[in-house]
């Protein structure tokens, strides 16, 4: 092998019996259990961490690594940290060329741009393909689409919306945390992506949706820290928990519900089609209804109305036709007339 595996969590001593043992190390359960390493061709050691329960995965990334340096296809991986201006200077340095042919060289390099990505164009589920996958959920988990799908939340806002949040009678959810999942899949309770708290307005078929499930599987008191592992304890009663009363952990979710219920309408469980998607919905149906970019914007929680704009400008079918019927109106009460162009021509 072209290395060998620092296991980070465990080292090998002698006990008392003169037999070796296992002990733990200071570092046990703090980061990657097991680190990677070898020396490469230039005579520099590279590592990579794996997980813990995954020796095999770091002894078959080491294997990869010898066969691509016996075959002669070894790449050293910093070398995609090398930007083109340092490439181009170097490269530069050592060319002997008359001085006006170094010139347009270096001014055909000063004007390379890199490529712009072409935004992916989101293509919203239709309401058929929604009511089906909700239908395909466990009970408990239902009314989590009524509220992604309803309100715009994030998966981790829905999971962390809580009764005190939901104004049923001024008809206002108030987004003001998500559940997060920190090293190891350890749950807290964290402000909403960029620290941005909202107010979504509450749709009454989203309110009667919640009422019905809370009356069915009534809300968990759930104490996390906040933010950090170590940060302050926050409670609350989280509306949507698991069968044992607990938090709801992202990934144990999209593998054993989300997935599956996918799979049971016949829907490809690629990465368009996570919970995300009712997001996407939420965000085509008001616009269809002619709701503004910027309320969009704060009620998804975007940043900047522009990047609503950039995302969703796509769904915005009918703006022509507004325009038309807008022109249409104040022309209204003209008169038709008679007198065309011809007409206008000769009596100019």
């Amino acid at each position: 092998m072209a290395g060998h595996i620092q296991d980070r969590w465990y080292k090998t001593e002698t006990g008392p019996d003169g037999k070796p043992r296992r002990v733990k190390t200071e570092r046990h359960g703090v980061g990657l259990c097991y680190r990677a390493r070898y020396v490469g061709p230039d005579g520099s050691e590279r590592s990579k961490s794996f997980p813990d329960k995954q020796k095999r995965k770091a002894e078959q990334w080491l294997a990869n690594i010898e066969a691509d340096m016996s075959r002669g296809d070894y790449l050293d991986p910093d070398a995609g940290k090398v930007t083109f201006e340092q490439y181009a200077t170097e490269w530069m340095a050592t060319q002997i060329t008359d001085p006006l042919t170094r010139e347009s060289v270096e001014s055909s390099a000063r004007s390379v741009r890199a490529p712009r990505l072409e935004p992916r164009k989101v293509k919203p589920w239709p309401a058929e393909r929604i009511m089906a996958v909700r239908s395909a959920l466990p009970d408990r988990y239902q009314a989590l689409v009524n509220v992604a799908a309803g309100c715009g939340l994030r998966q981790g806002e829905a999971f962390g919306l809580a009764v005190e949040d939901v104004d049923f009678l001024g008809g206002v959810v108030h987004v003001v945390r998500q559940v997060k999942l920190l090293r190891l899949s350890r749950p807290v309770f964290a402000p909403p992506k960029g620290g941005k708290e909202r107010g979504v307005p509450l749709p009454e078929s989203v309110a009667f949706a919640l009422a019905s499930h809370l009356k069915r599987h009534p809300a968990a008191r759930i104490t996390l820290p906040w933010k950090t592992l170590d940060g302050p304890p926050v409670t609350a009663s989280l509306i949507f928990t698991g069968t044992m009363g607990l938090p709801l952990d992202r990934n144990r979710f999209n593998d054993r519900v989300w997935r599956p219920a996918l799979r049971a309408v016949g829907v490809e469980t690629g990465r368009d089609n996570g919970m995300h998607a009712l997001r996407h919905f939420y965000a085509s149906v008001l616009l269809d209804a002619g709701e503004s970019i910027k309320a969009l914007s704060e009620y998804l929680g975007h940043h900047d109305p522009g990047f609503t704009l950039r995302t969703y400008t796509h769904l915005m079918p009918s703006i022509g036709t507004r325009t038309r019927a807008a022109v249409d109106r104040v022309f209204a009460d003209e008169e038709p007339t008679i007198d065309g162009p011809d007409t206008a021509q000769e009596g100019a």
